[in-house]
C-alpha cells in the first residue's frame, strides 16, 4: 500500500492544472494517474487553434496548450504514471489501479482529485434504427483517426449533431478532401459555439439543418446512405418528411457525458442535471476529501475554464490537506427558471466563489439574477445567452447571507 497526500485521477488539462496549483500551494506529495500513453487528455488530438485565449492571452493549438502544462509539471518534479488504469476508488480514499510498468497498485491518499474528463454519446445511446455497417463514428474517434493516426475515415460525409467537435471535424474533413454534405441538428438551435458555426460551417459552405435528425442507417458492410427527417417540438420525426442522403460516413456529435463510473464506486452522489458530482464551493464532493473539477464535473465549452476550475479545486484541496477539513457549506444553490444547471450546488455563504451556469434555451436581452430570501443580491445583464456558452459569475461574500439558500434565475 502506497501513501500519498494528493492523488489525481486523470492527466488531462484539469489534472495537470490542479497538480501545478497544489505544488504552488505547498503540497509536494502529488501523484497523477493517466490511462493514456501520454498526458494531455483530449488536447493531443485537437490540432486546431483557439485554446488559451482566456488562460494565456494568446491563441494556441490543443497540443501547444497541453505541452505548457506538461513541461511545468515535469519541471516541478510531479510524478505522473501513464498507461495506468484506475479500477476502483473507495469512500475512504483507497485507489486501486493497474499499470503496465508497476503492475497492480493500491494507494491510500489523504485527498483524491477526480479529473477524468468526459466521453462521447454513441449511436447506441441514440438507439438509431437501421443496420450496423462500417462508417459510423463519433466525432472524437474520427478526429483521433485523422489527426493522430493519419487515417481518412470517409469521402461522402453526413454529420449528426452540431456539437463543437462535430463542426470542427466538418472543417477538418473538408480540408482533407472529403465532401461534407450537411450537418443535421435535432434541436431548433445549434448546440455548439457561434464562432465554430461561422468558422467551420459558413466559411466552407456546409449547410446546417435545424430540427432534423437521422431516422435510419442503411448499408451492409459499409454505410451507403442515411434517412433524414424533420422533427417536431418534441423531437419526434414528422412522417412524410423523410429524405435519403447517399453517404459513406456518418459522424455523430451528439453530446458529451462526464466519466463518473469511478465517482459512483467512491460513493459520490451525482447531479442528474450535470451528470457530474454535487460539489460545494471548494469543489469537494459529498465524500470528504474527494474533489472533482473539469469535464468530469460538468461539460465545459472552453478548456481555459477547465484549467481555472481545476486551480480552484486545488486551492480547496490544499486547504483540506493542511487543516484536515473544510468549512461546512449548508446553503443550497437552486437553479430557477430557464437555468439548466449550476456549479457549485452548495456554498458556505461566507466566502467569495465563482458561479458557473448554463441556460436551457437561447435567450436575448435577459438578466441572470441571484436571490436570497427573495431579495436580489446580484444581477448581470446579457444581450444574448446561449446553452452552448457557459456563464461564469464571480460572487462576493459581502453580498451573501449565511442563512438562506441562493436562487439563480433568468429574467
Amino acid at each position: 500500500m502506497m501513501e500519498r497526500q494528493a492523488l489525481i485521477v486523470g492527466g488531462g488539462p484539469a489534472g495537470l492544472a490542479a497538480a501545478l496549483r497544489l505544488k504552488e500551494l505547498g503540497i509536494d506529495d502529488i501523484l497523477i494517474l493517466e490511462r493514456e500513453h501520454f498526458p494531455g487528455g483530449i488536447l493531443r488530438q485537437c490540432i486546431h487553434d483557439g485554446f488559451g485565449l482566456t488562460r494565456f492571452g494568446e491563441s494556441l493549438s490543443g497540443p501547444e496548450y497541453a505541452q505548457r502544462f506538461i513541461d511545468r509539471v515535469q519541471e516541478a518534479g510531479i510524478e505522473c504514471i501513464t498507461d495506468c488504469t484506475v479500477l476502483d476508488i473507495t469512500s475512504d480514499k483507497v485507489v486501486t489501479a493497474a499499470s503496465r510498468a508497476h503492475g497492480l497498485l493500491q494507494i491510500r491518499a489523504k485527498a483524491v482529485l477526480l479529473t477524468m474528463g468526459c466521453r462521447e454519446r454513441t449511436r447506441g445511446a441514440l438507439a438509431t434504427p437501421g443496420t450496423r455497417p462500417a462508417g459510423v463514428y463519433t466525432a472524437g474517434v474520427a478526429q483521433n483517426y485523422i489527426n493522430l493516426q493519419n487515417v481518412m475515415v470517409g469521402k461522402e460525409v453526413v454529420i449528426l449533431g452540431s456539437g463543437d467537435i462535430g463542426m470542427i471535424m466538418a472543417r477538418r474533413m473538408t480540408l482533407e478532401g472529403a465532401h461534407v454534405k450537411a450537418v443535421y441538428e435535432v434541436q431548433p438551435y445549434p448546440s455548439g459555439l457561434p464562432r465554430n458555426i461561422e468558422q467551420c460551417l459558413n466559411d466552407y459552405g456546409i449547410p446546417l439543418y435545424l430540427s432534423h435528425t437521422v431516422v435510419e442507417i442503411r448499408g451492409r458492410k459499409r454505410l451507403t446512405s442515411v434517412v433524414v427527417a424533420q422533427c417536431d417540438e418534441h423531437f419526434r420525426p414528422i412522417p412524410g418528411t423523410e429524405e435519403e442522403i447517399p453517404c459513406d460516413t456518418l459522424i455523430l456529435s451528439v453530446g458529451l457525458l462526464p466519466e463518473n463510473e469511478l465517482s459512483l464506486l467512491a460513493g459520490v452522489e451525482l447531479d442528474p442535471r450535470t451528470r457530474g458530482a454535487f460539489v460545494d464551493e471548494f469543489c469537494q464532493t459529498g465524500v470528504p476529501g474527494i474533489f472533482a473539477a473539469g469535464n468530469v464535473l460538468h461539460v465545459h465549452d472552453l478548456v481555459d475554464f477547465v484549467s481555472l476550475e481545476a486551480e480552484s479545486l486545488a486551492a480547496g484541496a490544499a486547504e483540506y490537506l493542511k487543516n484536515g477539513s473544510l468549512p461546512e457549506c449548508p446553503l443550497e444553490v437552486v437553479a430557477g427558471s430557464d437555468v439548466g444547471h449550476v456549479i457549485p450546488q452548495r456554498i458556505s455563504g461566507t466566502r467569495d466563489f465563482t458561479l458557473s451556469l448554463r441556460v436551457r434555451r437561447p435567450l436575448q436581452n435577459v438578466s441572470i439574477v441571484l436571490k436570497q430570501d427573495g431579495k436580489e443580491i446580484l444581477r448581470k445583464k446579457m444581450r444574448k445567452a446561449l446553452p452552448a456558452e457557459m456563464i461564469q459569475l464571480p460572487v462576493k461574500a459581502a453580498k451573501l447571507s449565511s442563512t438562506a439558500n441562493l436562487e439563480v434565475c433568468v429574467e
